[in-house]
């Protein structure tokens, strides 16, 4: 007899005949015989969400067995294979993606806004709206990571909570394409962060937007917006590993995070490199009450919070990512000339790719050039804000940069 079931209901000793529903780019073998709950987990892992099994089929499963090559060699979902090759995004010039992922990010603050009136009116969310949205995201982060790097650093000081859950998307995504995580891997990683703070949006307006350090009691309430993204995110049906990221994104390795307080391996992969990824961007970030910190800056705070807080070996390589200079940073050349990184030279991350606009000496624009600092004499002097020039980046860059 067939059955339908979810992943949920898989175990041991049944016979699956075949997949019914599923997320991401992978094509699963569809027949044979569970024998380990770790063939549940890896199905449940690679967006298995209903299948059928063959209750005629069903075997009792030995406790023992390691033995994990006996689905049938035919059909065996631990040896997942690629589907059927999309046409491999081609890589593109920076200029030829920024206007792009300048679209893809003002969809990204719309598909947030969207999804946290639903949160806030009692609505269900649709799980296919941020998933189809960031597999966009990830489209262009294959295509040039850089563009939609950049516009992490656009940002508008009332639409902080749209933007931040949209650039911590981005920052997983690249962070997870730089350690060469699989593309379903880097799929769930943007996910999680696009969802991470969704439970915000049930925190009262004047503790969320407090121009100030919280009370203990505020605190506590602040705290509460995991518990609430944890059941929002259970509501829209996610798999439990993306919900245990999410809900890990203000744990911390000495134990004095929360919701939980995990300690140390307690933390996955994932919960250590969203916690980074939050941590980073909030630091960067304008806020009504606070200008953000140069990317130099936040680097720094990572670092001297690891291995505390952070773990160590994974803020080293997200430095790395990123660079010493971030895509969108603003920087002052030995010249007097402001520009906006744009690109990283891997073996000389002093020396990036850098789009001059603005002459601090004279006090004027400039026609925008790129200039190559390591074919050149320039060096970069300092990290730049537009605050310290009195320039209106954000306008300038929407209407000379991104069009």
């Amino acid at each position: 007899m067939i059955k339908e079931i979810s992943i949920d209901e898989l175990k041991p000793g049944m016979y699956v005949q075949g997949i019914v529903e599923q997320r991401g780019n992978l094509k699963i073998k569809s027949q044979g015989k569970v024998t380990k709950r770790a063939i549940v987990s890896q199905l449940r892992k690679q967006g298995i969400l209903r299948l059928l099994v063959d209750t005629d089929k069903a075997f009792t499963a030995d406790p023992s067995e390691v033995d994990e090559a006996d689905i049938a060699s035919a059909a065996d979902p631990i040896e997942a294979q690629q589907a059927p090759q999309q046409p491999e995004q081609q890589h593109v010039s920076f200029d030829s993606e920024i206007t792009t992922a300048k679209k893809l990010h003002e969809k990204g603050k719309a598909v947030q806004r969207r999804m946290l009136n639903a949160v806030a009116k009692g609505l269900p969310i649709d799980l296919k709206l941020p998933e189809e949205f960031t597999e966009e995201l990830v489209g262009s982060m294959d295509r040039n990571p850089n563009a939609l790097m950049c516009l992490t650093k656009i940002r508008e000081k009332d639409t902080y909570l749209f933007e931040h859950s949209l650039n911590v998307a981005i920052l997983l995504a690249n962070f997870a394409k730089y350690l060469e995580m699989d593309a379903v891997e880097v799929q769930e990683l943007a996910l999680a962060g696009f969802l991470h703070d969704i439970g915000k949006i049930r925190v009262p307006d004047e503790i969320l937007h407090k121009p100030g350090k919280l009370t203990e009691p505020e605190m506590n309430i602040m705290r509460d917006h995991v518990y609430y993204g944890i059941q929002t995110l259970e509501e829209m049906g996610l798999p439990e590993h993306i919900i245990r990221t999410m809900a890990e994104h203000h744990e911390r390795l000495d134990g004095y995070g929360y919701p939980e307080g995990l300690r140390g391996d307690e933390i996955s992969q994932y919960g250590r490199m969203i916690a980074i990824t939050d941590t980073y961007d909030a630091i960067t970030a304008d806020r009504v009450y606070k200008a953000g910190m140069p990317s130099q800056k936040a680097l720094k705070i990572l670092l001297s919070d690891s291995p505390d807080l952070y773990d160590r070996d994974l803020v080293q390589k997200f430095v790395k990512c990123v660079g010493v200079y971030s895509a969108g940073s603003l920087v002052k050349l030995t010249n007097g000339q402001i520009g906006m990184v744009v690109h990283q030279n891997e073996d000389l991350p002093l020396s990036p790719i850098v789009k001059v606009f603005y002459s601090a000496r004279n006090e004027t624009y400039l026609p925008i050039k790129n200039i190559d600092l390591k074919n050149s004499q320039l060096k970069i002097e300092k990290g730049a804000t537009a605050s310290e020039f009195g320039l209106d980046f954000n306008r300038f860059f929407n209407e000379r940069i991104a069009i």
